[in-house]
């Protein structure tokens, strides 16, 4: 069964986070899941414009919801990003009760011949795989045997704060049930919902590396730790080296987008994948991509050598 989705990518899977977007696309076609990219669509507003407007926080991201409703024959919109997922959730959340704000988004929306009317609906990907597309689906498009792999399911804040659309938010599952239907083996730990700092990496540097420590260190033993939202991608990434002055491991922790790991247990080459944009590969999760995580053995030689 075919699924069809608008495809929402924000402005984050277009610079800093492309190998993002080109994963989902790659495991979406793999899972005959078709995307069409929303015509035109803006900024959703991040975080930036919350303390410019507070009409403008809402109208950013209505306007995509618009386009969909007005252009596409689809309601449901596949948004990876989780910032851009919680703005255009936050407008179908709050407008639902309170009618004097929808009025007021579609009297901005008005100077485009635009008007949202609560028909659209943002769906991260995560929902999608779990709920749509379903674990048998997954684990019968799997090819790579995955089974001496360890990750640590990373969810950030975003996701579902405020908003438990379809997940727990004290302890959240979804991806936990892709990555056993890929074969892979979840890890257990304590900080798969805790915030990765988020934009204090630019304001207050000193929280956001403390708390990038405490996520890296607690992940530590896992191959990989699996995320869905460019920004917890990026600081637990970039920031490795300086979060190890805040307790944090000085080993490389490799980090992974969760389409990447996909791929690769489909079959998906690392060029597909956009691996080679990954800051953090650690050299077992290298070795590992070209011989396969089922024998422990070969990989800890490997990882020797390359040492």
């Amino acid at each position: 069964m075919t699924h069809h989705y608008a495809y929402y990518p924000g402005c984050s899977l277009l610079e800093s986070a492309v190998e993002y977007d080109r994963s989902v696309r790659q495991v979406m076609d793999v899972l005959d899941a078709e995307l069409t990219e929303i015509p035109d669509w803006t900024c959703c507003g991040a975080s930036a414009v919350e303390s410019v407007s507070r009409l403008l926080t809402y109208v950013l991201p209505a306007r995509n919801l618009a386009l969909v409703e007005q252009l596409m024959d689809v309601d449901d919109i596949l948004v990876p990003c989780s910032a851009c997922y919680l703005n255009l959730l936050r407008v179908v959340e709050d407008t639902r009760h309170d009618k004097k704000l929808l009025a007021e988004i579609n009297e901005a929306l008005s100077v485009e011949d635009l008007r949202y009317t609560g028909r659209a609906k943002p769906r991260h990907l995560l929902d999608i795989l779990i709920n749509d597309v379903g674990t048998g689906a997954i684990a019968a498009r799997t090819e790579r045997d995955m089974g001496g792999f360890t990750a640590a399911a990373y969810y950030g804040c975003q996701i579902l704060r405020p908003y438990p659309v379809f997940d727990d938010p004290k302890q959240p599952r979804s991806m936990h049930l892709v990555l056993e239907a890929l074969g892979i083996k979840p890890m257990a730990w304590d900080d798969e919902a805790r915030c990765c700092g988020a934009s204090l990496m630019v304001t207050k540097p000193e929280a956001a590396l403390a708390s990038v420590a405490r996520i890296l260190d607690g992940a530590s033993q896992a191959d990989a730790i699996v995320t869905v939202c460019p920004m917890c991608q990026i600081n637990l990434e970039a920031y490795q080296s300086k979060a190890a002055g805040y307790g944090g491991p000085r080993e490389t922790v490799s980090v992974v987008y969760l389409p990447q790991l996909m791929g690769l247990a489909f079959g998906c080459t690392e060029d597909e994948l956009m691996l080679n944009k990954n800051m953090s590969l650690a050299p077992r999760f290298r070795a590992g991509m070209r011989q396969g995580w089922a024998t422990q053995g070969s990989l800890e030689e490997t990882v020797v050598e390359e040492a």
